[in-house]
This record gives structure tokens, C-alpha cells and sequence, in this order.
């Protein structure tokens, strides 16, 4: 059976948003798709995670209520083996799970051929419920089959002038990368020795204050402008939309320039001048999305360094993947988020395991951290699961040999 193409349909029960998250997206990388998240409802297997008040009760429920659905038990402890009950040790290894899924699958089709074969349930009740499995196992593959209903839209106009909102990503390659980004003087990013001073703080740049910005105007649910002495950052918090009447060269530029001490002073965010607005003034050409627009003005501020939020000894994880279609595509970042969204890893590693600069993974992930993609491992629900082993390629380069020589010293 391939089970990419008939995963297990799961539910996870007794995790937070950021457990859950990370989770789903251990199944759908390191597990290759074996299983496939969904609602309770539609789930032949149900994961708890029993190290928490919630997961205990959720658990203890689920023995009560006689559920036929396999129960696999995450926990740090060891749990008394019950029936239709698989037990893994946290932090979850690939292998581990890859092997309670064969066995829930085993459990499933017992279950299904033999209804006596649960504890303290009998036939009727066991038939009953098995009949309603079905049914709504029936009724989530009719929905998955269901053809998508093209809608039609009435499209504005002018919101298809707005070509900044638009227009697809550009993509840097390494030759123009630092063409594009720029350097630090006196820095060499990509030197591990020199790792420590390889990082920069957002608040003495523009990206720091176009991110206070985008707060305000998102907490108070109004049209803002941001005030430099140059033009001002007109927000559309509504419409997910920003307005500035400058050539994205001067807005390059000025990101990249620490500006705190000089012109911080004369930043403000004011309610919006509807002179702006009422002038219709306002060129088209120059809306952009807000997302759009902060990611590349971090990855101008950046330089290809790190943020100063960011403990470079420490795993970092991705939440959620970036909107590549519409945001500035720096190298390899696509290799990157597809590392980063199976578990958390040091940047020193993930440039490693890719055999690829470190400058290309500070500058993706000081981006990442700018729209909240991006974080750092601090709680133990950050350390759900195992990063899988991944083997040095056999071509190593100067980098590589680099850092396995320090870690070496180190342990």
C-alpha cells in the first residue's frame, strides 16, 4: 500500500498551537505523509500527548468512552500497555513512529474484522460504532473527491494596476546576491570564528520601525503613517497594504544604513494625513504588501547577518512556510525552509547540512523572524520531535571540516 496515496487520518489531542503545528509538519516531512492530520470527527487514530493535564484527560476519556480508534500515547515516562494503546517516547524518533503507524494500521484492521477482540466493549455496541467510522471515513473521502467550483470575481481595476502587490518574487542567485543585499565592512559572516559578532539589531534600522509600524496599525485596526524626514510609509492595515512613493533602490538603500542614532529621533507613526489620500496622489504602481515589503527590508538590513534576537548556539524552527510566489527568494531558500519545516536546527548546522554559506541561511532567517515565520527553541514542546540524522556529504568543503573540527573541541 502506498501511504502517500492512503495515509492514516490522525487527530492530535493535548498539544498547543505550537506542538500541534510542529506535529502536523513532522508527518508530512520526516514521516513522508504516512499520516495525514484531520479533524476528530474523521480520524481512524488518535495522538495524545500525555505529558500534559490536558492530554491526560483527553486520554482518559478516550479509554471511557470505548473509542475503536488506536490511541498512540507521547510521554517522556513509560505507560502500562493497554489495549489498542501504542506508546512512544518523547522526543519522537522517525523510526519509532513510522513503526506504531504500521502497528495502528495492524490494530485498525483487527478492529474492523474482529469487533470482540477490544476489551469491555460488545458486539453491538463494537458494530454500531464501526458503522459510524465508516460513514464518516466514507463521507471525508466524497469531500476530498469533490471537484473544486470555479467561482467567478469581479476584479477592481485599479487594484490590478497595484504591479508592487502583484508582481511575482525575484529570485537571487549567488552572483547577485551580494550585488543586491550588500556587505558588512570589517565582518566576515561566514567565517564560524567570527559567528558571534555576525548579527545585527532591527531596532537601529528602518526594518525596526516599519515592524513597531505594522503593530500599531494592526492592533488599533488603523490606516497609519510612519514618519522619517523622508517620505512617509502610508499602512493599510485592512487591506494588508503599504504605500511609499520612493524607487525601491532608495528603499534598499536606506534599510541597509543603521539609523537609530541619527534619525531615530524623528521616526513617529501618526494617524494617516488624508491629504495623501485625498490628492489622489496616490501612484498605483506604488502599493505593496506589507509582508512583501518587511521581508525584503529585512533582508536589506540583514546583510546577510542574523538578528541579535537569535542565539546562534540555540535550534531555531520554522512555523509555517513562506509565500515564495510573492516574497524576494534569496539562495537556496527553498532548501532551507524544506529543512527548517521538518524540525529545529542551529543555523551553523543547517548551513552544514547544505553544504551552503551561512550568510544565505542568516539572511533567510533574519526575514523569516520579520514576519513572525520564524522562532527559537526555548520551551521543551519545541523538542516534540527528533531531528532525524542526516549524514555529512562526502564532499565536504572547507566549512564543513570547519565546524566539525570546533564541535570537536567543544565536546
Amino acid at each position: 500500500m502506498d501511504k502517500n496515496k492512503n495515509p492514516l487520518k490522525v487527530a492530535l489531542h493535548g498539544m498547543n498551537e505550537r506542538s500541534y503545528k510542529m506535529m502536523a509538519m513532522y508527518l508530512r516531512g520526516p514521516c513522508k505523509g504516512v499520516a495525514l492530520v484531520v479533524n476528530s470527527n474523521s480520524a481512524e487514530v488518535d495522538i495524545f500527548d500525555a505529558d500534559s493535564v490536558t492530554g491526560q484527560n483527553l486520554l482518559r476519556e478516550h479509554f471511557e468512552s470505548k473509542s475503536i480508534n488506536p490511541a498512540i500515547i507521547l510521554s517522556l515516562n513509560d505507560h502500562p500497555q493497554m489495549a489498542n494503546a501504542l506508546c512512544v517516547k518523547k522526543p519522537v524518533k522517525t523510526d519509532d513512529m513510522l513503526a506504531v503507524f504500521a502497528k495502528a494500521k495492524a490494530l485498525l484492521g483487527q478492529n474492523i474484522k474482529s469487533p470482540s477482540l477490544l476489551n469491555s466493549v460488545n458486539i453491538a455496541e463494537n458494530t454500531d460504532t464501526i458503522l459510524a467510522s465508516s460513514k464518516k471515513t466514507e463521507e471525508f473521502s466524497d469531500i476530498e473527491a469533490e471537484k473544486p467550483v470555479l467561482k467567478k470575481y469581479v476584479i477592481d481595476s485599479d487594484e490590478q494596476k497595484k504591479t508592487s502587490k502583484h508582481q511575482a518574487a525575484m529570485q537571487l542567485n549567488e552572483k547577485g546576491f551580494g550585488a543586491f543585499i550588500g556587505n558588512v565592512p570589517g565582518i566576515d559572516v561566514n567565517d564560524p570564528k567570527q559567528f558571534a559578532k555576525a548579527n545585527y539589531n532591527p531596532k537601529d534600522y528602518f526594518q525596526g520601525y516599519v515592524e513597531s509600524a505594522f503593530k500599531v496599525s494592526r492592533e488599533k485596526g488603523q490606516n497609519r503613517q510612519l514618519n522619517s524626514g523622508w517620505n512617509p510609509l502610508v499602512i493599510f492595515p485592512g487591506n494588508n497594504e503599504v504605500w511609499l512613493d520612493v524607487d525601491e533602490s532608495q528603499v534598499r538603500s536606506f534599510s541597509g544604513i543603521a539609523i537609530k542614532s541619527t534619525l531615530g529621533s524623528k521616526m513617529s507613526v501618526t494617524p494617516l494625513n488624508q491629504e495623501i489620500v485625498d490628492k489622489g496622489g496616490m501612484a498605483l504602481e506604488r502599493f505593496q504588501s506589507m509582508d512583501v515589503f518587511l521581508w525584503k527590508v529585512a533582508c536589506w538590513a540583514s546583510k546577510g547577518r542574523y538578528p541579535v534576537t537569535i542565539d546562534i548556539k540555540k535550534p531555531v524552527y520554522l512555523k509555517s512556510w513562506p509565500n515564495f510566489t510573492r516574497l524576494l527568494v534569496t539562495p537556496h531558500a527553498l532548501r532551507i525552509a524544506a529543512l527548517l519545516i521538518q524540525c529545529p536546527r542551529t543555523l551553523p548546522n543547517v548551513a552544514e547540512v547544505l553544504n551552503i554559506k551561512p550568510q544565505y541561511v542568516f539572511v533567510f532567517i533574519s526575514a523569516a523572524c520579520s514576519l513572525g515565520l520564524a522562532g527559537q527553541v526555548i520551551k521543551e514542546a519545541d523538542l516534540l520531535v527528533q531531528s532525524p540524522e542526516i549524514k555529512p556529504n562526502k564532499n565536504q568543503g572547507l566549512l564543513s571540516r570547519i565546524l566539525s573540527t570546533l564541535l570537536g573541541k567543544k565536546a
